[in-house]
């Protein structure tokens, strides 16, 4: 992989990765309503259930799912099922507290498994696939170089956004501890995701 393919792939990491989406969202949700400490493991989850992703994209699997639509509209149906009911329950998270945290609580599985229902995860992955690896003669050593740069790229944005989500964690709580603010921070990142699922539902 000459410089240039390798500059163009980072300008696509750092548009793809940075940018808000499902990830994200929830990153900077949970780590506004329980820490920072509480995000990290979703962070991982992105991390790992996305090299997964990239990795069966890289064996086939996308090129499966391109050529069925079925397939294609099956992983959209249950993308935006998963999102509207992610958005419900940060909604109604309204409380800075543990006693909280059942309300609003990803597991590390929920999140590996949200890559699979995520179009702008597939979409990166297919792009990636078949601009720098599919059709190469050094396929192996072209996964070897892209794989690491997308995981740092995929941990770090999501860390990126969980540090601002707990940056803002003492201001949504308000000067009365009312939770006011985090009442509406809430609404906010959960219309984010209801704008997420309606996008792809149209692309």
């Amino acid at each position: 992989m000459n410089w240039q393919e390798f500059t163009a792939l980072l300008i696509l990491a750092t548009a793809m990765s940075f940018t808000p989406g499902p990830n994200t969202t929830l990153s900077t949700a949970l780590a506004a309503n329980h820490g920072f400490k509480r995000a990290l493991p979703f962070a991982c989850a992105v991390t790992f259930g996305w090299s997964v992703l990239l990795g069966v994209c890289a064996l086939g699997l996308g090129a499966l799912v391109v050529a069925v639509p079925l397939l294609s509209l099956a992983i959209k149906g249950v993308g935006v099922a998963y999102l509207l009911w992610l958005a419900v329950k940060i909604a109604g998270s309204r409380q800075l507290s543990q006693a909280d945290a059942a309300r609003l609580n990803v597991t590390f599985w929920q999140g590996v498994a949200l890559q699979f229902v995520n179009i702008k995860a597939w979409m990166l992955a297919l792009a990636i696939v078949s601009g720098w690896i599919a059709g190469r003669p050094d396929t192996g050593l072209r996964l070897a170089v892209v794989m690491p740069v997308m995981l740092a790229f995929a941990f770090f944005s999501n860390l990126s956004y969980a540090l601002a989500g707990s940056l803002l964690r003492q201001w949504l709580s308000g000067p009365d501890g009312s939770g006011r603010r985090l009442v509406g921070f809430n609404r906010l990142m959960a219309a984010v995701l209801v704008v997420t699922a309606l996008w792809m539902l149209f692309i």
